[in-house]
């Protein structure tokens, strides 16, 4: 009698743990993967967040300034100031309107070499207060950590590996800590601070872990938009869709700059043709340096994202930039607009401070307006015509797909900018805690690894079907391609390499 009840027992114990050393081994897998990922990701993200904070106390001469009761030197001025410190070949490219009476005036040259170098003056005097390089200030190398990890093209798609096996790895987790047998929810919900050696850290991670799984998922679906690869195409496909970027951004409507008096040499197919000789006289005679200022503003098929702005909304990334249908000779050019006529007018149209104004750097530029605020729903892109002033395009938040709505606000909060220092601080909380998760991961590993050995644990003999998550894990692959690779190529190294049966517990 208390044989069979002995059996029944086991039987029982060893139904309800059906699959359990399975799910974990994905889970060791996926830790083992995105372990050191998940540390940097953690801490890059964190220093991120705090961007606002840490940058004025990294650059404080640069940055801040006292203010003063005289008024502001005009932005024209200023530029005037910033380009008389700069060598000759310097182009200015951006202008930072900032309206903050603490706050510094920044201009953005682009040197011969091809690097971007930040000017700061003093707005009250003209003071030229010194330079940074764009690409080497401390956040921007934290960005690219975070991004691609230093590594161009091949960083970022193993963070966009990483960022994909996470979401396995939360998946197997959160089904290792389901209560199981006589366990309740509030038990699995709390730690347990009495154990000792690696239940206790094994307690911690899993409670650690379910805590943080929600935040966890919120992070990667908010930051793959805006991968490399796997963003990009989803991009496409949420525009295709008309979920995505404002109706005509991507080509359907036409956004031109057009040089006064372009209309009518248009008319007929003769004045075209003179024109086209007029453009190729006149670039002959301005030489390189007139090349170089084509290259700079008007490349054909240039988008949002090739422009020097430090950031801009995902639903405008990609964006064409508008260009004048000709170029006339540089004595017929007219007179461009002055920085400071464009700024009152981006003022009349709501948009006072805190954006970026990328200024025009050939005959054929626009002004390009990117205002990306904290609150997704104040979202402005603007283009405006240098010589006209006109406003050729004013994309905002209202005019989004569904898609890139839902985006726009997972960005704001994932970068911690939403809601201000409360989301900065959860922010941080979630990502610190990741990095505690595969820090304790790590510990629990280290203490019952086994010599000469991975690690992994041992294959059941009698696996389950498991049918629901083989299915999870092949609709993963096909939503991530990049990630399908991988699992098939996990899954053969699995049956193949690591067959023999490693000796592990629970």
């Amino acid at each position: 009698m208390s044989t069979t009840t002995a059996q029944h027992a086991t039987s029982t114990a060893g139904t309800a743990n059906a699959g359990y050393r399975t799910l974990w081994r994905w889970h060791f897998y996926a830790g083992l993967f995105v372990m050191p990922f998940l540390v940097v990701l953690a801490i890059t993200g964190t220093l991120y967040c705090f961007q606002p904070q840490i940058e004025p106390l990294l650059y404080p001469h640069r940055l801040i300034v006292a203010p003063q009761a005289v008024p502001r030197l005009s932005e024209d001025a200023l530029l005037a100031r910033a380009r008389a410190a700069m060598p000759p070949d310097a182009r200015a490219a951006t202008a930072a309107i900032a309206s903050a009476p603490d706050r510094s005036a920044e201009f953005v040259f682009r040197l011969a070499d091809g690097e971007k170098q930040s000017v700061y003056l003093n707005p009250y005097n003209g003071e030229v207060l010194g330079t940074l390089s764009v690409e080497h200030r401390f956040m921007q190398v934290d960005r690219m950590l975070h991004r691609k990890l230093l590594l161009g093209k091949p960083g970022e798609l193993l963070m966009e590996l990483a960022a994909c096996w996470t979401l396995v790895m939360i998946g197997t987790g959160i089904a290792l800590w389901w209560p199981r047998e006589k366990t309740t929810v509030r038990a699995a919900l709390l730690p347990r601070f009495t154990l000792k050696g690696r239940p206790l850290w094994k307690n911690l991670h899993a409670v650690m872990g379910i805590w943080l799984a929600l935040g966890a998922i919120a992070f990667v679906l908010s930051g793959l938009p805006w991968t490399g690869s796997w963003g990009q195409q989803f991009k496409a496909l949420a525009t295709a869709a008309n979920l995505g970027a404002p109706p005509g951004s991507w080509g359907g409507l036409p956004l031109r700059s057009v040089l006064p008096g372009a209309v009518a040499a248009q008319k007929t197919r003769a004045d075209a043709t003179t024109q086209t000789q007029t453009v190729q006289t006149t670039q002959a005679t301005h030489g390189e340096h007139a090349e170089h200022e084509a290259k700079m503003d008007s490349m054909p098929g240039m988008v949002m994202d090739d422009l020097p702005l430090p950031l801009t909304p995902w639903a405008v990334g990609k964006v064409p930039v508008p260009s004048s249908t000709q170029v006339q000779t540089q004595a017929d050019r007219p007179q461009a607009w002055p920085l400071g006529r464009i700024v009152a007018l981006v003022a009349s149209l709501g948009v006072t401070s805190g954006y970026d104004l990328v200024l025009p750097n050939s005959a054929t530029g626009v002004y390009t307006v990117s205002y990306f605020p904290a609150d997704p729903k104040a979202e402005r892109t603007m283009y405006i015509d240098q010589y006209s002033g006109t406003v050729l395009k004013d994309i905002r938040y209202g005019d989004y797909g569904a898609v890139s709505k839902a985006v726009s606000y997972g960005t704001a909060l994932h970068m911690g900018r939403y809601f201000g220092l409360v989301n900065q601080i959860l922010c941080a909380a979630i990502s610190l805690g990741l990095a505690g998760m595969a820090i304790t991961g790590c510990v629990m590993w280290w203490k019952r690894r086994p010599q000469r050995s991975l690690g992994a644990p041992s294959r059941e003999r009698a696996a389950p079907p498991m049918r629901g998550w083989k299915t999870g894990l092949v609709l993963l692959g096909i939503v991530f391609p990049l990630m399908g690779a991988t699992l098939l190529a996990v899954w053969i190294a699995d049956r193949m390499i690591f067959a023999r049966v490693a000796h592990g517990s629970a």
